[in-house]
């Protein structure tokens, strides 16, 4: 097994983490989440990629070969999603007109990552540019074979295995299925000469489009977390201070290139498309820094020959440097904008009220958890008041009856803070919790709060005693089930007394008297 000093065991157990990383980033990639970015982020994030890719490459060109200046620029051109987006969730900023922006062009580059990846592949094979070519095309055919195969396996098979079995529900079976996948699909990849991190990133999205994507998304979390440390503790051992040391000011200055220059190309991409300098400027000050995946294109780069261990060390150091200032820029980003912009004429600045984050109650949206009896009345009553909500359930019985409805579905345990996230629980502003179980209802009112302290909670109490627990949760409002019981009986007692004669009631109370 694997030793503290074991460099070369560390770094196989990082590959391994990159994969299962990239497999958790791809059940972020539904096909449906792609389109609903929108053209402009769409184009910005591509023309992002490519004017980083061709203006770093083009400088790096003039002292290197072209094919360590294409690695370099491939480098300069990804963000790092893990930190961006970290502090912008902290922030409260993911909302904001910079940070949808941040957002899209986060995504379009942890798409581009693969092909990145995959034509570094293809130009360390070398030779003629024929035999490039039909290494490309072997490449391109290939990996058209692993999409079909993963389509079938992750879209059909799989989902209507679990689903008909009612295998869904042993969470214990769905991750240990969803490492398999993961780590599967990158073997499948590698045997086929493929980058492991493409079969992994593929088999994810690919699932992404399944029922259960949020349940594993959330199941996997912790796991991709070990496995990205393990990465980022063979990338730390393969750094070299004494060489940081003796190259320092190249480093340093190699350093201000990426920030300024990555934050002009953004700023420019974003005035072609329209957006105010100061959002432009905000997004690009966000997205200067390289990341997590940089380091996986240096790697892989290295170790195909592309580039030599100078270019290597420069990158692994602009890299770890820029990782750690990347908190600070993203915190920053919209003061700095302000400051930048404030020499110009205010109506060149564009900052206004609807940059601030907007309130999460402010959307209308409503989430149901839990879809039975209770669930369904309510999503009916919805309904007719033509409010389609969004149901979070577990059981597959439930899921079919939510869907026959119309209803979109998100299979998962609510307590967890991800599947939340992805119904919609950040920007709802009322969420009904119908699960009869009152531990479960206090772990999901618990994660809702945390992640949305302003939305509308009610909350289902099947008990008396469970009552008073979830007022001080900070439910919203509290439906006490046994309350509710007790009042229809009563009415209904009522009803059936004032409808008898009161003759017959004379003799109903005599005889409870007689009775006593």
């Amino acid at each position: 097994g694997p030793t503290l000093f074991d460099r070369e065991a560390f770094t196989h157990w990082g590959e391994l983490g990159v994969s299962l990383l990239l497999f958790s980033i791809g059940l972020e990639f539904s096909f449906g989440r792609l389109k609903r970015l929108g053209n402009v982020v769409l184009v910005g994030g591509v023309l992002q990629v490519i004017v980083t890719l061709a203006l770093f490459a083009l400088i790096f060109n003039f002292s290197y070969s072209a094919g360590t200046s294409v690695a370099w620029g491939e480098m300069v051109a990804v963000s790092s999603t893990a930190i961006v987006l970290r502090v912008l969730m902290d922030r409260a900023e993911l909302d904001s007109v910079s940070g949808r922006a941040a957002l899209g062009i986060l995504l379009i580059q942890d798409i581009a990552v693969v092909p990145l990846v995959l034509s570094l592949t293809v130009m360390s094979q070398g030779g003629s540019a024929g035999e490039v070519a039909l290494h490309l095309g072997q490449t391109l055919a290939a990996a058209g074979g692993l999409v079909a195969v993963f389509y079938g396996l992750f879209y059909h098979l799989i989902p209507r295995l679990l689903m008909r079995r009612g295998l869904f529900a042993d969470r214990e079976l769905v991750v240990l299925l969803a490492i398999i996948l993961a780590f599967g699909s990158a073997w499948a990849a590698h045997a086929l000469g493929l980058s492991p991190a493409l079969g992994a990133f593929l088999a994810g999205m690919l699932l992404a489009e399944s029922p259960f994507s949020s349940q594993v998304r959330s199941d996997v979390g912790s796991l991709r977390t070990l496995f990205v440390t393990l990465f980022f503790t063979s990338v730390g051992m393969l750094a070299d201070p004494a060489w940081f040391v003796a190259h320092w000011a190249e480093v340093l200055l190699w350093l201000v290139a990426v920030f300024v220059g990555k934050t002009l190309i953004i700023f420019g991409i974003g005035m072609i498309l329209r957006m105010s300098p100061f959002y432009a400027l905000a997004t690009g000050i966000t997205l200067a820094q390289i990341g997590e995946f940089s380091l996986v294109l240096a790697t892989e780069a290295n170790r195909g020959g592309l580039i030599d261990t100078h270019v290597f060390s420069l990158a692994v150091s602009v890299t770890i440097l820029s990782m750690f200032l990347a908190p600070y820029m993203v915190a920053y980003a919209r003061p700095l904008a302000r400051w930048l912009i404030a020499p110009f004429p205010s109506s060149a600045r564009g900052r206004g009220a609807s940059d601030e984050p907007q309130d999460p109650g402010r959307k209308g949206g409503v989430i149901i958890i839990g879809f039975g009896p209770s669930g369904r009345q309510v999503a009916a009553a919805l309904l007719e008041h033509r409010v389609k909500p969004a149901v979070i359930e577990l059981n597959p019985a439930s899921v079919r009856a939510a869907r026959a409805m119309g209803l979109q579905v998100h299979l998962g345990d609510a307590s967890g803070a991800e599947i939340l996230a992805h119904a919609g629980a950040v920007g709802s502003c009322v969420v009904v919790v119908t699960v009869p179980d009152p531990r479960t209802a206090k772990r999901i009112l618990q994660s809702i709060h945390a992640l949305s302290p302003a939305a509308q909670v009610i909350v289902r109490s099947r008990y008396n005693i469970s009552t008073m627990d979830f007022w001080e949760l900070g439910a919203t409002f509290v439906v006490d089930e046994e309350n509710v019981v007790g009042r229809e009986l009563a009415r209904h007692v009522i009803s059936f007394l004032q409808e008898v004669s009161p003759e017959e009631t004379a003799c109903a109370l005599a005889a409870e008297e007689k009775g006593s």
